[in-house]
């Protein structure tokens, strides 16, 4: 992997988390009406990551298509 590729991902992957959180704290907020607070944080973040991380790998891929079309690569 190219190092420009490797760039590109961390920091998606870094705005995927951060996006990740802020919407599970509105959410976990709204939802339950909960204090938030450190423990709720870090909960939030282990499930966060490997929702950014798959969605950087695998369905930003290049090769990845729905219905079986393939994204042109620019």
């Amino acid at each position: 992997m190219e190092r420009k590729h490797i760039y590109r991902l961390l920091e998606f992957l870094i705005i995927g988390v951060v996006l990740g959180v802020t919407e599970d704290v509105i959410a976990v907020t709204l939802s339950t009406g909960a204090h938030i607070n450190w423990n709720i944080i870090l909960i939030i973040i282990l499930v966060a990551i490997p929702f950014a991380a798959f969605s950087e790998l695998v369905v930003d891929h290049e090769d990845f298509g729905l219905f079986g079309r393939k994204r042109k690569k620019k």
